[in-house]
């Protein structure tokens, strides 16, 4: 039995810059949590191959529930037994149950907690018949009523070949938050020596399989070989996690009928692997099944989570082929792109969350708003910012710049000469269902904060629709993920932040150089979005190198930038 939880790894820095200081609630200062949080062990191990072998996962909290979740393998369907409880001794069971672990679910299992008191940080455990135990995990549920605050740490774009989960082990050191939000890429599908290449791969992060994962089994091992890393194991030990998937849960640049990353001809339909990746994500992520879902923050906020990738997306439009149809010619290629910019780029029928889910975030926007709630919050994948690369970005490029690099830069180049945007991925290469959604967050006169990741590169943005101010909008960097920094580096990452505020009307702010994550506060009065930076990803290290805190007040759709 693991009686207790872990000390943190003294490897790791206890002493984070002082940056935005976050409060604990009572409930911290009364001592809940202290000695008992820094007792709580991870002693899952990946080479552990029966009984419990990933640790314990919380999410999809609400009031009075909460969905648990842990890995039990054995030859054959096992009964588990889950407590919840308030104290970590577990004298008083709040709640618990009885749930089967199969070999049909990869020994993964997902009961919900229900009953349970609101705003409160409970205590979990599984028992196995043998009485073997998990280990312990911690998780709260939402506040209900008059909510003066609430905590979250949003993450995104975890490649574990680029280096170590820093961003996670600062926030399980911080223990300053209510709640974590993924934006999505959680993991990545490429097989050993692509992305990253050989070169760039870090030593000790080794990927399994050593394929592109494509079948069921594939995309199984690759959870269980994230789900084996420390930080990681140790973030979902210690918080509840409410998660979208983007495009790598997948493949690259997925959508409903297909991506760029899978080839039919070699890897099969892709139903099939768009099926089977959903299953291995459903069953390995304390997530519901549920596509889309709202969370209520007590009085505060309502939390909607998107799903804008694989149940409705329209094919992303290619520049690429766009530019071609002008042939070598420059006056054609630009005659095409402006073709391109006034007709079908502007295409209603295009979606990328389909009319169903469309129609649910108009009303529930509207309803929350009603309801008197202060925020309306998307945690979802893509940037919504409409973002065009600098001027000249494409100018020197150099002998020793790759033939492909160069020409996928000339192209955005080119696309923005035109008055277009750069990323056709993004809500960008969705014009009509941009304005849609924010004519319908201005329609409820929502205070719109928008979560976002997918670019890897920090973002801040005033969103406006239609002449008129409609939101807000907080682009989280990436955990390892290389930004604009890996790409374009005969420009400093300082000075391409500044061009691209320059050149982009919504766009308050960036950083295209720094890897972290985001913590983020809602209070009645304004919104905080502090861009935590992490001193590196190449060794092991909770240190952060600096921060920039971004706020908004309650009504006003602009951004201060502190």
């Amino acid at each position: 039995m693991n009686s207790k939880l872990p000390a943190p790894d003294k490897t790791l820095s206890a002493n984070p810059p002082s940056v935005f200081s976050l409060d604990r609630r009572s409930l911290f200062r009364a001592g809940l949590l202290g000695a008992g949080l820094a007792a709580l062990p991870v002693a899952a191990s990946a080479a552990q191959q029966s009984g419990f072998t990933h640790g314990v996962a919380s999410g999809e909290p609400g009031g009075n529930s909460v969905l648990l979740w842990t890995r039990f393998a054995a030859a054959s369907p096992t009964t588990l037994r889950y407590e919840v409880s308030d104290s970590l001794d577990f004298v008083k069971v709040a709640a618990g149950g009885e749930v089967e672990a199969s070999p049909a679910r990869d020994g993964c299992v997902k009961p919900v907690a229900t009953g349970l008191a609101p705003d409160r940080w409970y205590y979990f455990r599984f028992i196995a018949p043998d009485g073997s135990m998990s280990d312990i995990g911690r998780t709260r549920t939402l506040p209900i009523g008059d909510t003066a605050r609430f905590r979250m740490a949003v993450v995104g774009c975890s490649n574990m070949g680029f280096g170590w989960f820093n961003a996670y082990a600062h926030i399980a050191e911080a223990d300053a938050f209510d709640l974590v939000v993924h934006t999505g890429d959680y993991f990545y599908e490429y097989g050993a020596g692509t992305y990253p290449s050989a070169e760039e791969a870090v030593p000790g992060r080794a990927l399994a399989p050593q394929n592109e994962i494509i079948a069921l089994a594939d995309y199984r091992l690759r959870l269980a070989t994230y789900r084996a890393d420390a930080d990681l194991q140790r973030l979902h030990q210690l918080y509840p996690l409410i998660a979208v998937w983007d495009d790598h849960e997948t493949a690259n640049d997925s959508y409903r009928d297909g991506a760029e990353n899978h080839d039919p001809a070699t890897e099969g339909t892709w139903e099939m692997r768009k099926r089977v990746a959903m299953q291995a994500y459903h069953e390995w992520m304390p997530v519901s099944d549920a596509p889309w879902a709202d969370y209520e923050i007590g009085n505060l906020a309502t939390l909607f989570r998107l799903e804008t990738r694989l149940t409705a997306r329209t094919k992303p439009f290619d520049l690429g082929t766009i530019i071609q149809r002008g042939g070598d010619d420059p006056a054609k290629t630009m005659a095409a792109l402006n073709a391109f910019r006034d007709g079908e780029w502007r295409d209603p029928a295009r979606t990328l969350m389909g009319e169903a889910q469309e129609a649910w975030l108009a009303a529930g926007m509207a309803r929350s708003r009603k309801a008197g709630k202060t925020w309306q919050v998307l945690a979802q994948q893509v940037i919504m910012a409409s973002l065009s690369l600098p001027a000249g970005i494409a100018d020197n490029l150099g002998e020793a710049m790759p033939a492909y690099i160069r020409k996928r830069l000339q192209a955005a180049a080119a696309t923005s000469r035109a008055g277009l945007p750069f990323n056709m991925d993004a809500w960008d290469g969705y014009p009509a269902a941009r304005e849609r959604l924010l004519r319908s967050a201005q329609n409820a006169n929502a205070n719109l904060i928008v979560l976002a990741g997918d670019s890897h590169n920090g973002w801040a943005s005033e969103l406006d629709n239609d002449g008129a101010a409609a939101g807000v909008e907080f682009a989280g960097h990436s955990v390892t993920s290389p930004g604009a920094e890996g790409y374009l580096p005969w420009i400093k990452p300082k000075d391409f932040a500044a061009q691209s505020v320059a050149r982009n009307p919504q766009l308050q702010w960036a950083n295209t150089g720094q890897r972290g994550y985001m913590a983020v506060e809602l209070t009645p009065a304004s919104a905080t979005s502090e861009y935590r930076f992490v001193s590196g990803v190449k060794t092991r290290s909770a240190t952060l190198a600096s921060a920039q805190r971004i706020s908004t007040k309650a009504g006003s759709a602009r951004l201060d930038i502190g």
